[in-house]
């Protein structure tokens, strides 16, 4: 999983580039910079070749350097992080000294010329750079961690600082920003409003008390105490303060006064959880629909999936391509799988009894199944994976398993909450149709023992002009393995932040 993973020859053609850059004959320089990007030199269309004989300016990172013709010359493949691809730079030994050049991870800046490799040897690319001039150098020592050799996941999570090196990561991280894109895009496009929610609050949104909280008190030097409690009048804030667990609440403002909004920030949870999908900080992208149901909300969520599957076939295929050949062989077919088919829809009645009907025939789950469960991962992935074989979108849950901002059902037992569930990931999506009854929240409230001071502001909403509103919740680093086939949601996020985990 390292860096001897490279791109193969075919993959040259699909390095993303406009076609304005690509028709000019002339290499195209970075706007703040002196340099010239690899994928502006290699993206077009005769992989470079037209601009044999043209000066250039590249920096980047040695993935692998060798010395050739008894170290007279030395041949180095350069990655600036533009695309995937190496570029290959020739460097005579009259113009550096080599042994301090090729080792892998070194950085460096030269100016050279473009020329097309000799005859025969042109097997990767159309294009390579002779060096007239060695720039800069950032040398390498010896105990240089990540290597050509094998890289495994788990050790490269010692390595957050240097992990992005590898191609595995620059793929990854290339996926990630674009479905950042697309989501700012699908969300513009439907006239949604960015909302910005705060990172400090003080109310729990899911009322499971899973939350970090936020105090100067511990620099104090006796904790201030009153009726045997500590004192959090005299906080910072006042009052307890917590990181988010969600913008939801927040952004429901928006939804109950004038139109759809949404917000894409950081969340946390202090859930001392070791599984392969959780984090103790992820990211979330939240919308809130104004005059919307359940079914409303639901074809939002799916809209916004299909529109980020069609998104990354379009613009990302060559990281897509990385990943189909290193990661998970069918992670395209998957995505033109979900942009092109319909999601499946059962309610939570349904997705049980089609459970239970397994368990029936044979199949041993290790949580059990019963109506009134919270559905596991095991349920979930067999219900995409073997059932119906693509996402599923479960909805109408039992009352007694989701929060209580969620609208009753007539039938007084299940509320309008609705699940989008993929193959591979299980839960991407969580969404609901908000109980905009000031009564029956108020009830709600009471029965799971939640305060109401600290949403006093909150059922303003329902008592000062309520209005019928939806919402859903995705867990963007979810979405990031949904699309990658990677395993671990460790290894789809820059920065980890786990139990016993908080580096740099």
């Amino acid at each position: 999983m390292g860096d001897e993973i490279q791109p193969p020859a075919d993959q040259l053609a699909a390095v993303s580039l406009s076609s304005d850059a690509a028709s000019s004959s002339t290499v195209k320089k970075e706007r703040f910079s002196d340099r010239v990007l690899v994928k502006s030199i290699l993206g077009r269309p005769d992989g470079g070749a037209g601009l044999s004989g043209q000066k250039v300016r590249i920096s980047g990172r040695v993935k692998t350097g060798r010395e050739q013709g008894k170290g007279t010359f030395a041949f180095l493949e350069v990655n600036d992080g533009s695309c995937l691809v190496n570029l290959q730079v020739m460097v005579d030994a009259s113009v550096y000294d080599l042994s301090k050049l090729v080792p892998t991870g070194t950085s460096v800046v030269v100016d050279g010329y473009l020329k097309i490799p000799p005859e025969g040897k042109r097997t990767k690319q159309k294009i390579e750079l002779s060096v007239e001039k060695v720039v800069f150098v950032g040398t390498v020592d010896k105990d240089y961690p990540i290597h050509k050799t094998d890289l495994s996941l788990k050790y490269l999570r010692d390595y957050t600082h240097l992990r992005s090196r590898t191609n595995l990561f620059a793929a990854v991280e290339s996926i990630r920003d674009e479905l950042e894109k697309a989501t700012h895009g699908f969300f513009g496009e439907e006239d949604f409003l960015k909302i910005r929610t705060p990172i400090i609050t003080t109310s729990d949104c899911e009322g499971a008390g899973e939350m970090f909280q936020v105090t100067t008190l511990m620099s104090k030097p006796v904790l201030p105490v009153k009726d045997g409690r500590i004192d959090y009048s005299q906080d910072f804030f006042g009052r307890k303060a917590f990181l988010t667990v969600s913008g939801q609440l927040q952004l429901e403002i928006s939804a109950c006064s004038h139109r759809s909004a949404y917000t894409f920030g950081p969340t946390f949870r202090a859930e001392n959880s070791h599984t392969s999908r959780h984090l103790a900080e992820f990211s979330m992208v939240e919308a809130e629909l104004t005059e919307a149901d359940l079914e409303d909300d639901m074809n939002c969520a799916e809209a916004y999936v299909k529109y980020m599957c069609e998104w990354l076939l379009e613009k990302c295929d060559d990281a897509m391509e990385f990943m189909a050949k290193n990661a998970d062989e069918g992670c395209i077919e998957r995505l033109k799988s979900v942009a092109m088919t319909p999601f499946e829809r059962v309610t939570y009645t349904e997705a049980i009894e089609l459970l239970e009907k397994a368990v029936s025939q044979g199949k041993v789950f290790e949580n059990h199944v019963e109506w009134g469960i919270d559905l596991a991962s095991e349920h979930e992935r067999y219900l995409t994976e073997v059932v119906f074989q693509k996402p599923v979108v479960v909805y109408n849950y039992p009352k007694g398993i989701k929060a209580f901002y969620m609208r009753v059902n007539d039938d007084g037992k299940t509320v309008a909450a609705m699940d989008v569930l993929v193959p591979k990931v299980g839960e991407l999506i969580g969404g609901s149709q908000r109980e905009e009854r000031y009564e029956v929240i108020k009830e709600r409230m009471e029965e799971m023992g939640l305060p109401t001071e600290p949403y006093e502001w909150y059922l303003d909403l329902r008592r000062l002009g309520t209005v019928k509103h939806s919402g859903f919740g995705l867990g963007f680093e979810r979405m990031v393995l949904f699309v990658t086939g990677m395993d671990n949601i460790r290894d789809v996020t820059p920065f980890p932040r786990y139990p016993g985990r908080a580096d740099l």
